[in-house]
């Protein structure tokens, strides 16, 4: 796609791990040029953070993921000729993303009012784990921890269970989707006014924020939602809402009639319960329900409730769901062409645009790849070449949205 939405934006992304980084790969997928700026030896964290010691070249698959289609420019923080040169960059770019501990962006002169001061247009984001008031500033903000902290881990797993988290960093996934929406909106106030933003979340709100049923439900009543002790699927709804192992595998059956079910199912054990009773004896539904469900398979179940439009689905493993054709007909995969000559298959940005799927196939950078290529454009003249750093977007009046 030729014209991408973000086209000729730059962003610096002080970023590692995860959070910064996936709101980084958002950005770039929408077209903006972005830069990791790493640390001279190791760079990002997250290289040689590696998961089930999957590796691409020298660096993580990890970190492949969630940064492909960007830049890497060294610079050592704690020097002032590299803290010069990243001034120049700051000048001259329209974004700045961390997700450093509260005081660390201060100590190497690169806060927001110093930043600000270079560049007064400049959006600036940052994420912290816990914002950057209180007792828990400079608490690790690492997802299982904060998952932990919020109380999520109280809202999946049967009511017997132990506190259970998510199986993915969901609190580092939400954070970085919500830092994008931040950046966006502050660009089209700059698009409108001409003035630069703070941007600020932290994976602590983004959490709270994610729970925001739950937690209201919470504020209302006072008590903690309940989990079923069967088939919980959410704390905050009745049967038969829930997952359910049938002869073969399980199936997914969500908001639906109970006398209606019990009629499409032909299961006696549930005609004496009303939709009143969803709630208050969700347990004992779910129990009779579970133990029907279980004497035939889910392509038994699936094309009975189907037929009477009843909400059901399969609950497919990725082996099952990637050779399926509603699965492949979305086209999410792409194929990455690592340095090292080794490619990858992983996902692509879910947005389309203007009906065009949104690919872009250029790996993760290798750690400095970009350095010189960054310098000679600041050493060069003024107007910088088009495919390079660009000002920060001038206000005039007939561009106001």
């Amino acid at each position: 796609m030729k014209a991408l939405p973000l086209k000729g934006l730059t962003v610096l992304e002080f970023s590692q791990y995860l959070s910064g980084p996936s709101a980084g790969l958002r950005l770039a997928d929408l077209g903006a040029r972005v830069i990791k700026i790493e640390r001279p030896q190791g760079g990002d964290a997250c290289r040689k953070l590696s998961i089930k010691n999957l590796w691409v070249d020298d660096s993580s698959l990890l970190f492949h993921t969630i940064n492909r289609n960007k830049e890497s420019f060294t610079a050592d923080l704690k020097k002032e000729e590299d803290r010069a040169l990243l001034r120049k960059l700051i000048a001259q770019a329209d974004v700045v993303t961390h997700n450093f501990r509260p005081g660390v962006m201060e100590k190497v002169g690169f806060d927001y009012g110093s930043v600000q001061a270079i560049n007064p247009k400049i959006i600036y984001a940052e994420v912290t784990g816990y914002g950057k008031k209180g007792p828990w500033k400079h608490l690790p903000g690492q997802d299982l921890l904060l998952q932990s902290m919020s109380g999520l881990v109280f809202a999946s797993g049967n009511g017997g269970d132990n506190p259970l988290p998510f199986g993915i960093a969901i609190g580092d996934i939400l954070c970085g989707a919500q830092l994008v929406q931040g950046i966006l909106a502050a660009l089209i106030r700059r698009h409108k006014t001409g003035k630069g933003a703070l941007i600020e979340i932290s994976l602590m709100e983004s959490l709270l924020d994610f729970q925001f049923e739950l937690l209201t439900t919470y504020f209302a009543s006072g008590q903690m939602p309940r989990r079923s002790l069967v088939s919980n699927g959410n704390p905050l709804l009745g049967a038969p809402y829930g997952l359910y192992a049938t002869a073969n595998g399980h199936i997914a059956i969500a908001m639906v009639n109970l006398q209606k079910l019990a009629t499409v199912i032909e299961c006696p054990a549930l005609e004496g319960f009303s939709q009143d009773d969803a709630f208050s004896r969700r347990d004992e539904i779910k129990s009779l329900l579970a133990a029907h469900v279980a004497q035939q398979s889910s392509e038994f179940w699936l094309d009975k409730l189907r037929a009477h439009d009843l909400w059901a689905m399969d609950v497919l493993n990725w082996q099952q769901m990637k050779a399926h054709e509603g699965y492949q007909c979305l086209g999410m995969e792409q194929t990455l062409q690592a340095a090292n000559g080794k490619q990858l298959v992983t996902t692509r940005c879910p947005i389309r645009f203007n009906g065009q799927k949104l690919f872009s196939a250029r790996p993760a950078p290798a750690l400095g790849e970009h350095t010189e290529k960054i310098l000679k454009e600041l050493k060069g003249p003024a107007t910088l070449p088009k495919e390079g750093l660009r000002p920060a977007i001038p206000f005039t009046q007939s561009a106001a949205v």
